[in-house]
């Protein structure tokens, strides 16, 4: 059995306050343009046998893992907004483990597979046309008591793409599933 750390962050730990270049930023809009995809082979045909298996001990299961990534890109596509459109906004925090225990984290993962589908293609959409003072504009997250720049947003999605589908992924080849 792999140590909790390597299972709880199998890419590692997101590090903040990096800079990126333009193809940084480039190779980190591609990131999360894959992701619904990637996912939905991954884990798509998983019957509830696997999706309801934890991918560490006391964490969440892949359904609740999707879900919580529907969550997440949901609540980042409209920051991203935000910060394009006002002065440095503060934005909600949201309970992510909170939201995780709501009823629809126990659905199906389809409806959240489409969403992130759907969503991200929104999201790369706006991303795509950013320019150098709009990947400049930032938002306040009061949680973190720090504000970011949507270049480091989508440096920090793109990191959290692969970090959660690392998590079932691994899970995966763990089990002989991959």
């Amino acid at each position: 059995m792999q140590d909790l750390d390597t299972l709880r962050y199998p890419i590692g730990d997101f590090v903040y306050g990096q800079s990126y270049t333009a193809d940084d930023t480039r190779q980190h809009i591609a990131i999360i343009q894959e992701l619904p995809v990637k996912l939905t082979e991954l884990v798509g045909k998983w019957g509830d046998d696997r999706l309801d298996t934890p991918y560490r001990p006391n964490g969440w299961t892949v359904r609740q893992l999707v879900h919580h990534v529907a969550d997440s890109h949901m609540n980042a596509y409209v920051r991203t907004k935000l910060a394009l459109t006002e002065t440095n906004p503060t934005i909600s925090p949201y309970e992510e483990g909170e939201w995780a225990k709501l009823p629809d984290s126990k659905l199906d993962i389809g409806p959240s597979l489409v969403l992130l589908r759907s969503l991200h293609l929104r999201w790369v959409t706006i991303l795509e046309s950013l320019t150098e003072a709009d990947l400049q504009r930032t938002y306040f997250h009061p949680g973190n008591q720090r504000t970011f720049a949507v270049r480091e947003v989508i440096a920090l999605y793109a990191w959290h793409s692969e970090h959660h589908y690392q998590h079932a992924y691994r899970l995966a080849e763990r089990n002989g599933w991959a």
